[in-house]
């Protein structure tokens, strides 16, 4: 830290090597101006003393007072630091009001030396510069009223415009009138002073400092009006009722008019014709009691305003606002009164320039503010709406849309994340608490202003190119983007697929990200090696059921909706994964096997499919004649117009006698169908022969047993007690000629549909 040196030092440093040098020089021993300030100095015993005490100081090597001040203040504690600031400024609060009434005892107004006629005609013409200047001001207002009511009307009125963009366009337009006759009236002023009012062509100070005071505080109540607008519904920024606006309007204005008038009108006046200290006391009274007004107006409407936000923050949609503006509802009134109690302070503390410092202070915070809740109510309104895409893009892309509009949430809440920031940021450069512009011209500025543009810039590639890849993903799958319906096997790839660049995507950018933001990646990807070393040995399982599934799905073994056997286990398959395969089986059980667990896969679903049909007949039986029979039955399961478009061959193939079976000779047949409908058509080629069979009269035979009552030694057999029912229903008898009674063919079909149904296959 560099001392400062006080005025002595420089003295002697400039000084006494002039004094040394000066004998030397013929030139200033022509000019005694030097000799003459150095007797000055010397003759003024106070400055005489100070000088030898810094010539000591500088001598011994011992710090300089107000530096080891600001030392000590900084190595001191917050506490301390806050209790030298209460002290400090009442200490500065008593000394002001008693330099004050010091100077208020001493003022003569009886003395010669005060013109009352002058001092009267003084004032006289400053009430007439006043009067002038409000008069035009009120009636430049009236006469602008027209147009305030007009931009109102427009900004409320429904149109093709966003309403946010037309209430914008509009308070910004009633903004500039406003401002305008603030001018207009102010020039009005300034005319009437410079060239009316006493000599023609020059101001007098008084008339000065009244028309600078009118020009600051009416454009702070034109500010203010932008916010309430009691008037103008459409020209009001904050969302209240017109008695609720209309107050805070007029208390706001009252507050700004005695304290800006105080401080830049009468506080000057006093300080030039009576006594600058009691300037002083006039404005740290003028401070004090503004403080007081707006502690007892913030206090009284504490609750009113805190119960008005928490009401709005429960209609807000954004969970950031809901937060901010109940956080806002319950801390509202120490800011404020914070804010009034830093303005008396500063007053007092720092009376030479509080009342620009705390103009600049309040007017940037506001315009931040202000820009801030307008920006995001754009973005709300031009972002937030929902994306609309083009039919035909939308019937190639079906999820395209849902997709767009799902990154709009996010992307909201991230810019209104940064429009906050931003707005703290230039609030806390306003009021001293960060230095914005010396950041932002830092190397951390820069780098961090870099590093969130290369953060931005990472993500919105990563998102396009996943929305890239998704919707190509989508229109490959999509059977209407004019390549057709998509077989199994691509759906089932194309969604690992997905999923796999899904996963990648999400760990390339979170690195990326990682290593922007200035983390050290190196120590996680060799921690991720290690983990994945150990996870590979301790989940070899996993591992096999990976590297299993990923072969199977390349060599098109098994598809989502296929009839397979895997693992013992029978039924169609639902769901496909990189690890796994889920079966559902014929009794609707979900199995859900590791690949690791397949040792074969019998897929049914595959090109075509067979009904292998073995039915055996009684000995006696004529095989030719049933293998005529078995013909007649596949001709009449020709005609069935549902199933034959399911038979690929319109002739039977016909293996023959097969099997000389123990109570049955075999004779084997097969259909062969499209995939998936082999079992459907077999049941109903089944049943058409059994019909044919009875019809025939061919016998289809079946298990017989004997029953052995025993006998005597004498080889008579014991009687057997044998009962006959009566009134057992019996089955239908054939008719006269032969035929068995008609049945219903509705009644004779099977429920399930052809396709998807399965039996097991054992065969």
């Amino acid at each position: 830290m560099t001392a400062r040196l006080p005025l002595a030092s420089w003295f002697a440093f400039l000084i006494l090597p002039l004094m040394l040098l000066t004998p030397l020089s013929p030139a200033h021993a022509e000019t005694p101006e030097g000799y003459s300030q150095l007797a000055e100095l010397l003759e003024d015993e106070d400055s005489r003393g100070e000088l030898i005490r810094e010539l000591r100081r500088l001598a011994s090597g011992e710090p300089d007072g107000e530096a080891a001040a600001e030392e000590a203040e900084e190595g001191a504690t917050l506490p301390q630091r806050i209790a030298d600031a209460t002290q400090h400024v009442a200490e500065a609060t008593v000394r002001e009001l008693n330099d004050a009434f010091t100077a208020l005892r001493t003022v003569d107004l009886r003395g010669e030396d005060q013109d009352f006629t002058a001092l009267g005609a003084a004032a006289l013409d400053l009430l007439v510069v006043i009067v002038v200047t409000v008069a035009a001001f009120i009636l430049l207002r009236r006469l602008a009223r027209g147009l305030f009511s007009r931009a109102n009307r427009w900004a409320l009125e429904p149109g093709v415009m966003p309403p946010i963009l037309r209430r914008t366009i509009a308070v910004l337009a009633a903004a500039v009138v406003d401002l305008a006759v603030v001018v207009l009236a102010w020039v009005t002023g300034y005319v009437l002073a410079l060239a009316f009012i006493g000599e023609t062509g020059a101001m007098e100070t008084r008339h000065s400092l009244f028309l600078n005071a009118f020009l600051l505080i009416e454009v702070f109540k034109a500010a203010i009006r932008v916010l309430f607008a009691s008037r103008d519904e459409g020209l009001r920024l904050l969302p209240m009722p017109g008695e609720e606006a209309a107050y805070w309007n007029a208390w706001l204005a009252r507050l700004a008019t005695f304290i800006g008038y105080g401080l830049m009108l009468v506080v000057p006046l006093i300080d030039i014709n009576v006594s600058a200290a009691l300037g002083r006391g006039v404005g740290l009274l003028i401070m004090l009691g503004a403080f007081l007004y707006a502690l007892a107006i913030i206090l009284q409407n504490r609750q009113r305003v805190r119960e008005q936000m928490e009401g709005a923050s429960t209609k807000s949609q954004m969970a950031l606002t809901r937060f901010l503006m109940s956080s806002l509802a319950r801390t509202w009134h120490v800011i404020a009164i914070g804010y009034f109690a830093a303005l008396a302070i500063v007053s007092i503390t720092r009376p030479e320039d509080a009342l620009p410092f705390m103009a600049q202070a309040t007017v940037q915070s506001v315009v931040a503010i202000l820009l801030g809740l307008m920006v995001s109510a754009a973005l709300t309104q031009i972002i937030g709406r929902r994306i609309r895409v083009p039919e035909e893009t939308r019937v190639k892309f079906p999820l395209l849309e849902a997709r767009l509009n799902s990154y709009i949430p996010t992307s909201l809440k991230l810019m209104r994340l940064f429009i906050l920031l931003v707005v703290l940021g230039v609030v806390a450069d306003a009021w001293g608490l960060f230095d914005l512009a010396g950041w932002l011209a830092s190397e951390a500025g820069t780098s961090a202003i870099g590093t969130l543009v290369s953060l931005i810039l990472i993500i919105a590639l990563t998102l396009a190119v996943w929305l890239v890849f998704a919707s190509w993903i989508e229109h490959r799958l999509n059977p209407q983007a004019g390549h057709g319906e998509p077989g199994p096997r691509e759906k089932t790839l194309l969604t690992i697929f997905r999923n796999a660049v899904a996963i990648v995507l999400v760990v390339m950018t979170t690195m990326i990200v990682l290593a922007e933001i200035g983390l050290n990646i190196g120590p996680l990807i060799a921690g991720a090696g290690v983990l994945g070393l150990a996870i590979g040995f301790g989940a070899q399982k996993l591992v096999e059921d990976v590297i299993n599934g990923l072969f199977i799905q390349l060599e098109n073994a098994i598809s989502v909706g296929d009839v397979v056997t895997v693992a013992g286990v029978t039924g169609t398959v639902e769901k496909l994964t990189i690890r796994s395969i889920s079966i559902r089986d014929l009794s609707g059980t979900f199995h859900i096997i590791p690949f690791s667990s397949v040792s074969s896969v019998a897929n049914y679903m595959r090109e075509f499919a067979y009904h292998l049909g073995v039915y055996g007949v009684a000995y006696r039986e004529n095989v030719d004649d049933v293998i005529a029979v078995l013909r007649q039955a596949f001709e009449e399961l020709l005609s069935d117009d549902d199933i034959r478009p399911g038979i690929l061959l319109d002739e039977l193939e016909v293996h023959g006698l097969t099997e000389f079976a123990d109570s049955s000779v075999n004779v084997r047949v097969r259909i062969k169908t499209l995939p998936g409908l082999q079992w459907a058509i077999g049941r109903a080629y089944n049943r058409l022969v059994k019909q044919h069979f009875d019809a025939a009269g061919i016998e289809i035979p079946f298990p017989h047993t004997t029953l052995y009552f025993g006998e005597d030694k004498d080889g008579s057999a014991p009687p057997a007690n044998v009962k006959l029912l009566q009134g057992r229903p019996q089955a239908p008898r054939p008719d006269a000629a032969g035929q068995a009674p008609a049945v219903d063919e509705a009644d004779a079909r099977t429920n399930p549909e052809f396709k998807g149904d399965y039996d097991n296959a054992d065969d």
